[in-house]
């Protein structure tokens, strides 16, 4: 498999501040990716250098361009989409699809319009008289009428509830994902995107601290609910994570051998967010 994004050394400093340090980063064509961090790890800077917003030092590549001198080219093949309050207040349905017509040059206005015309979205009322369930729907009629092969998602559902925010990943993935597109997610809402990724990047102190494939999730790391007379043995195989859980000692494991595992309790695959828990503890303490 290709990647459309590879990056290596990738550095990224405001006055003492290392919003990027050292970022080494491959994203698989084709691939859903996960960019997963807590607030202020570097997540935005690393999306805004892919798509030559921020200036950074170190090697980048991305759809096979260098986004700090060939921008302009670049932005044909992506799309670069931040929260769904970005839409401006002001505009009408119909001036935002005169715009995103005007400044991309793979959007395709027809299939813009048909999707509308499946909603309640009146053309000529103002982006601040939608509902945020038409904003959604908007937003995403925008989204999926633009064909480029990387979409980065900055934040995309951030102030939406939760019905708004399954609508707009249910239609990304049913309606604009191919298998041949690469998208790249961004999201504090960890668990409604696990089931949709296929490749995981954990970012933290502007350091890259996991990068994997959702496949081999399951066989780096073991969740076990350790047996009250084993936490002895379990300490001694120095796991990244504890915590308490149903009143035993849960412990997260890395490239720990499942045969030696067995023995200590039962076995499970940490969820996306257990497993983020983890790793930015192992980080703090390690």
């Amino acid at each position: 498999m290709t990647n459309i994004v590879e990056a290596t050394a990738l550095v990224k400093s405001y006055g003492n501040f290392k919003a990027l340090d050292g970022v080494d980063l491959a994203i698989p064509s084709g691939s859903i990716s996960g960019l997963i961090g807590p607030n202020g790890a570097g997540k935005t800077t690393t999306l805004k250098s892919l798509i030559g917003l921020c200036d950074v030092e170190g090697e980048l590549v991305v759809a096979g361009r260098d986004p700090r001198v060939s921008r302009h080219k670049l932005m044909e093949d992506v799309c670069f989409i931040a929260d769904v309050g970005i839409l401006p207040k002001w505009f009408t349905v119909n001036q935002v699809i005169d715009y995103v017509e005007a400044v991309h040059p793979r959007f395709d206005r027809k299939k813009a319009e048909k999707f509308l015309s499946t909603t309640d979205i009146p053309a000529k009322k103002r982006i601040k008289n939608l509902s945020k369930g038409m904003v959604t729907q908007l937003h995403l009629a925008m989204v999926m009428s633009i064909d480029v092969k990387l979409l980065v998602l900055d934040e995309p559902t951030l102030g939406l509830d939760i019905i708004y925010r399954k609508e707009f990943y249910d239609r990304l993935l049913n309606d604009y994902y191919d298998g041949n597109r690469t998208i790249i997610i961004s999201t504090h809402q960890v668990e409604e995107i696990e089931t949709l990724l296929s490749h995981l990047v954990f970012i933290n102190k502007g350091k890259i601290v996991l990068d994997s494939q959702m496949s081999d999730i399951a066989e780096i790391y073991t969740e076990v609910l350790v047996d009250a007379d084993m936490v002895q043995q379990a300490d001694e195989l120095k796991p990244i994570h504890i915590r308490t859980l149903l009143g035993k000692k849960s412990y997260t494991f890395e490239a720990v051998d499942k045969a030696q595992l067995q023995e200590l309790g039962e076995l499970y695959t940490p969820s996306v967010a257990d497993l983020f828990v983890a790793k930015m503890s192992e980080d703090r303490h390690g």
